[in-house]
């Protein structure tokens, strides 16, 4: 790389690391072009990032940054992930470090909040914003059907009275 490329990719990797909303720091020594790949497409199919980036890079890009926390984690064969929604970067790495044991999660960054490997597992648990928000508009709606049910229930039942009458009235 020259300077310039240099340059460029430390300014583009600060922004990546002022805008995510989670990066996950891994190892990734013996993991193969394929299982790389692999990993890639699953986690732009999520909707987030994969950067294989030179260690002194990564630091010089922290510097003035929320996760600037994280920069111990650089040793070694060390990958990025990152996303917008904070809980997407997360999942997908534990579920591919699951049936790959090449990578290695070292830790991430969560806004100001540098995460160790353990706490990255647990954010990995958490259902991601689009889960809670259809959970929470279910929530929203539970009350209404209810409140509907029950006002309708009264006339209902008046209605099934006035048909008993009814009824009644024709057999006499």
């Amino acid at each position: 790389m020259e300077r310039a490329e240099k340059r460029e990719f430390v300014t583009e990797l600060n922004e990546v690391f002022k805008a995510s909303g989670s990066v996950v720091v891994a190892h990734y020594a013996g993991a193969t072009v394929a299982q790389m790949n692999d990993f890639r497409s699953k986690m732009r199919a999520a909707g987030g990032t994969v950067k294989v980036a030179k260690n002194r890079l990564a630091k010089i890009a922290l510097q003035g940054t929320d996760a600037e926390g994280i920069s111990g984690l650089f040793k070694g064969q060390t990958l990025i992930a990152y996303s917008n929604d904070p809980i997407t970067a997360p999942k997908v790495v534990m579920d591919f470090a699951k049936t790959n044991d090449k990578i290695v999660v070292l830790g991430g960054a969560m806004g100001t909040t540098t995460l160790n490997a353990d706490a990255v597992k647990s954010l990995a648990t958490l259902p991601s914003l689009d889960e809670l928000r259809a959970k929470l508009l279910g929530m929203i709606q539970t009350p209404a059907t209810r409140i509907a049910g029950v006002v309708a229930a009264p006339a209902s039942q008046l209605a099934r009275v006035f048909s008993a009458y009814a009824k009644k009235d024709e057999a006499a």
